[in-house]
């Protein structure tokens, strides 16, 4: 074993920088030590709150239901993240040199030993800006999910990346990095027209930045009056959900147009009172889709392994990253300020908080 620093949650309210041992690398793993971490801030805030769903209430694994009852999960939780970026400083697998730069998702931790025959490491190519592989191996392939689930629902199982988006009118509610990224990949996928809806000025200024069309949050009518196909056919054919709050999801569902489909990345910790299922769910004809990492469309795993998915996003990074660099990624700070970062952003306490925040090692 040796001594890695970890930034965890001592309880809710207390985040922390702790201590927690990794093993030595065996035969055919390889000690990766950090270089970045990028900082997902609704998980990671809901963890600090104590306001995730693991944490209020009992998960059953087997009937995959929340029942009443003690929660499994619980305090410290010495582990947070899943955007990190390192060099292979140690190898006894055949298969990454040292010197080699992957991204993975393990958490912010100054190093981890790993095994490339079971984690899922990407290489970082050297025409990618180091930084940018925090993208690589689970915050782009949550998004390049969604179009995904978005393809499963046009073309059914047998649908490549860009079949659900494809000469579409595609609205994207919430400018955070899911969504302008989300955003990115159906321009780039080809829809006919990408709209983002999000209530925030500054976050509507990096979308209109990136080459995107706003609304405000609440700009449903607007999209209706863009999109007009026909008699009382008027909205997005699609619209990808990428906030966890309610009214965004009411604002998709409202500017859908007949017969549409949202899909959804947001999750909703707080229910999702402002939702009307009797008004235009129900006389529309819509329908609404989860799309989360731990799983592809049934029937897409086999041609959508994760590699696929950070596939797609290293070429959109490769395509856009000089402006992602410029426009997404807004705080880079040293990883000792993690925990008084993670508490700010628990407490709303800045101005303005950071669009993506990424820890430097």
């Amino acid at each position: 074993m040796r001594p890695v620093r970890t930034l965890g949650v001592l309880r809710p309210g207390e985040p922390a920088v702790l201590d927690d041992p990794e093993p030595d690398p065996g035969p055919g793993q390889v000690w990766v030590t950090t270089e970045y971490s990028g900082i997902s801030a609704g998980t990671e805030v809901a963890l600090v709150r104590g306001t995730d769903a693991h944490h209020v209430t009992r998960w059953d694994p087997e009937l995959r239901s929340f029942t009443p009852g003690e929660p499994a999960a619980g305090y410290p939780v010495r582990g947070l993240g899943y955007m990190e970026v390192g060099l292979v400083t140690e190898s006894r697998s055949p298969d990454l040199a040292e010197g080699t730069r992957v991204a993975m998702a393990y958490g912010h931790r100054t190093g981890r030993c790993a095994d490339p025959a079971t984690a899922h490491v990407v290489p970082v190519p050297d025409d990618l800006d180091p930084l940018l592989g925090v993208y690589l191996a689970h915050m782009g392939p949550i998004c390049a999910n969604g179009l995904l689930h978005a393809s499963a629902q046009a073309a059914g199982p047998g649908g490549g990346l860009g079949d659900g988006v494809r000469d579409r009118h595609v609205l994207v509610t919430g400018a955070g990095v899911i969504g302008l990224v989300c955003a990115l990949l159906a321009a780039r996928h080809g829809a006919a027209d990408v709209v983002v809806a999000e209530p925030s000025p500054q976050r509507r200024a990096v979308a209109a930045a990136l080459g995107l069309a706003t609304v405000d949050g609440d700009g449903w009518h607007e999209v209706k009056q863009r999109w007009r196909h026909g008699p009382g056919d008027a909205g997005a054919d699609l619209a990808l959900q990428c906030r966890g709050h309610d009214t965004a999801l009411a604002t998709a569902l409202k500017a859908l147009r007949p017969q549409g489909v949202v899909v959804d990345l947001g999750f909703y910790q707080g229910g999702a009172g402002a939702v009307r299922l009797g008004e235009e769910f129900h006389h529309n004809g819509l329908s609404v889709v989860c799309a989360q990492i731990s799983r592809v469309p049934r029937g897409m795993a086999g041609a959508w392994p994760r590699r696929a998915l950070s596939a797609a996003t290293l070429d959109l990074l490769r395509e856009r990253g000089e402006d992602v660099r410029r426009h997404l990624v807004t705080d880079v700070v040293p990883f000792d300020e993690g925990p008084a970062l993670l508490t700010d952003l628990a407490q709303r306490r800045l101005p303005a908080p950071p669009l993506q925040a990424v820890l430097r090692f």
